[in-house]
């Protein structure tokens, strides 16, 4: 909670512990305005030392305008002046980490070794509110990620991705001249997180919703542009169409619609394949179904359920928008 005078703003527990000012949007709590002389009567003085040594473990300059103190919702953290939108006062490392002993007893029982740090903040941060209900609001997160930072998943979640991993080949006769231009126009861009500088990369495909084909990383269609190349000039007209543009490598669609769609084939042949394994992996979970497992494995048999489902969504979406594509190329006059 952020109690601040005379006027306060709400923060919020970003993905990667930091505190910035819309705590509505992950937290609901009460708040109200204080005066300075009640602020500073209401101080924790068994936590004054607590934010000197964030600020050690964080290496980063904690505003001075914040104090933990206590107030009748728990302890909260006090600011002596307004927080406006996009200020990030407060950063909580990820070397600061909640281990079982720092934990009351009745949250400790209860979270196993699988709950995440943040899950376990969460958990700590609703019991210490001692203020009713409170929403907590996980983000952008896919299935993966929540089941392994939160403990828990979701039947339906359109945050859901699925990562492939693409590679040269050894027996490539080119494998040696495509590894160099991978090097030389080694470029990361801002929204394009999905980028390969080796001779494989991971790439993250997302439900594809739109004509567009968003979801599909442009990397990925590039890396297949890059693989069906089989000549040294092919490989330099890709090089040189780089340096005209924003150096990124084979970006743009090929001239040639047949080498265009034989590039699109290879990841729809490879996304086919990674199809054909989760359907037999969900029909492997299935079979092992048992009525007299424990609730532990119930619970995680679920959550494995939802994670291939989710990946599985996102696989057929990609596989139905690049047929679409591959047909129009083929069609083309």
């Amino acid at each position: 909670m952020l109690l601040c005078a005379p006027t306060v703003k709400l923060l919020v527990f970003q993905q990667r512990r930091t505190f910035t000012s819309s705590l509505a949007k992950r937290f609901s709590f009460n708040a109200q305005s204080l005066t300075e002389s009640q602020a500073q009567a209401a101080l924790d003085k068994d936590c004054i030392d607590f934010l000197p040594w964030l600020e050690q473990v964080a290496g980063a300059k904690i505003t001075n305008t914040l104090s933990i103190g206590k107030s009748p919702h728990g302890r909260a953290l006090f600011a002596s002046k307004a927080i406006h939108a996009g200020d990030c006062i407060l950063k909580v490392p990820f070397n600061a980490q909640i281990t079982p002993d720092e934990l009351p007893t009745d949250i400790s029982v209860s979270l196993t070794d699988e709950v995440g740090n943040i899950g376990k903040l969460a958990a700590l941060l609703m019991i210490e509110i001692n203020a009713g209900q409170v929403l907590i609001r996980y983000g952008e997160f896919s299935n993966a990620t929540l089941m392994l930072d939160f403990g828990f998943t979701l039947p339906y979640n359109t945050h859901d991705e699925v990562q492939i991993q693409m590679d040269i080949p050894n027996d490539d006769p080119l494998r040696n001249m495509k590894l160099g231009l991978l090097q030389t126009h080694y470029t990361r861009s801002v929204k394009d997180i999905n980028i390969f500088h080796s001779s494989y990369d991971t790439f993250r495909i997302k439900e594809v919703k739109s004509a567009t084909g968003k979801g599909i990383p442009q990397s990925l269609r590039a890396f297949a542009r890059l693989l069906c190349c089989t000549s040294p000039q092919e490989l330099n007209d890709l090089s040189k169409e780089a340096e005209q543009n924003d150096g990124r490598l084979a970006r743009l669609p090929f001239k040639d619609r047949s080498r265009e769609l034989e590039a699109h084939k290879i990841i729809l042949a490879h996304i086919n394949r990674l199809i054909e394994d989760h359907n037999v992996c969900i029909k492997e979970l299935e079979a092992s179904d048992c009525h007299f497992e424990s609730q532990r494995f119930t619970v995680r048999r679920q959550m494995a359920r939802d994670l291939l489902f989710g990946e599985l969504r996102g696989l057929r979406s990609a596989a139905e928008w690049l047929n679409h594509y591959c047909a129009n190329l083929f069609s083309a006059p």
